[in-house]
């Protein structure tokens, strides 16, 4: 079920643009970031708050590349009862590991998640105790062989819906 949708201003997807390609290490990355979209330090801080707030940003922090340290990750997929969706879902969702959890529509099995782990070891390990806290036997584990990609970056600048862009405040009618 997807939430509400947030109506950026074009400031809002400079911004955004701008911070899905990172920050530089340098002292004052804030202050870097604001010069790039035109906007004061401060400005762009509470901005930063007020979309956090909104949902739309849901974390500022570093991505790690789990490979780079060792983890391993598979994609799993459950035959869950619809009814017992939600009671699964808490299950696999109380695994620090799984890093995505989604029902989708499929003939057989309709709750895929995806788990990082320091090793193979310790996804069997969640594997089972997930199968025998709920009962699930039917299950697929998808261990990654090889990953072609594994980033996204959204258009919030160029060929793009506009629908949800509001005017910036204290721009010209």
């Amino acid at each position: 079920m997807p939430g509400k949708k947030a109506v950026l201003t074009d400031t809002d997807r400079r911004l955004l643009a701008a911070l899905q390609k990172g920050f530089s290490p340098v002292p004052e990355p804030f202050r870097e970031l604001a010069a790039q979209v035109g906007m004061t330090e401060e400005a762009l801080i509470a901005r930063l708050r007020e979309l956090k707030e909104m949902g739309v940003i849901r974390r500022l922090g570093a991505i790690i590349d789990s490979r780079k340290i060792g983890y391993t990750g598979t994609l799993c997929a459950l035959a869950v009862p619809p009814e017992r969706i939600p009671e699964v879902a808490e299950v696999i969702n109380s695994y620090p590991e799984v890093t995505h959890n989604y029902v989708r529509e499929h003939e057989t099995y309709n709750v895929w998640f995806t788990i990082l782990a320091p090793s193979h070891e310790r996804i069997n390990q969640i594997l089972q105790e997930i199968k025998e806290k709920t009962g699930i036997t039917q299950f697929l584990n998808l261990p990654a062989r090889r990953i072609f990609k594994i980033r996204v970056n959204f258009d919030l600048e160029g060929s793009h819906d506009r629908a949800g862009t509001a005017p910036d405040p204290g721009a010209g009618e």
